[in-house]
């Protein structure tokens, strides 16, 4: 199949009505990305080897949502309270990942604005706890411990399969 520039095919798609960037402005722009972001699984890969992951992770929820499940380790500091509480809880010298919700939910950008605009390093979690869940790591509730199986839609549902990503 021979592949056309877009400036030679007849009809240009709304995919490539507005062009891609320059390889030079992609790069920039994902390597920012990957910055300012942090995969679920990577966060949980992390937090599961041994020794200091090296980062702290706050989950930036309400009390009845940190209840329902939360990651095992991480703080709560819902996204009002962190002007007066992160000097508590935090270290500034520690890295910070923050996770809402889940991709529906901005609560964990407006944590990590937060944060930033006090002096911290951090990370959003992408997925949130929904994907946390929805991948199938284990969680902490109210009640005690749980874990899913994976949705295969999300995730490899083998335990030691990896996504390839």
């Amino acid at each position: 199949m021979v592949m056309t520039s877009p400036t030679t095919a007849t009809a240009v798609n709304s995919v490539l009505r507005v062009p891609p960037a320059s390889p030079a402005e992609a790069a920039a722009y994902f390597g920012a990305s990957l910055a300012f972001h942090a995969d679920v699984s990577d966060v949980a890969s992390a937090l599961a080897a041994d020794g200091d992951p090296g980062f702290v992770v706050v989950d930036s929820r309400s009390t009845a949502s940190w209840d329902q499940g939360h990651i095992p380790g991480a703080v709560h500091l819902p996204t009002a309270l962190i002007p007066e509480q992160a000097p508590l809880l935090l270290d500034p010298a520690v890295p910070v990942v923050t996770y809402c919700w889940g991709p529906g939910c901005n609560g964990a950008t407006r944590a990590a604005l937060a944060l930033a605009q006090l002096g911290y390093q951090v990370k959003e979690m992408l997925g949130g706890f929904e994907y946390w869940a929805r991948e199938g790591f284990a969680f902490e509730t109210w009640e005690g411990g749980e874990r899913r199986v994976a949705d295969p839609l999300t995730a490899p549902v083998d335990d030691d399969a990896d996504c390839g990503c």
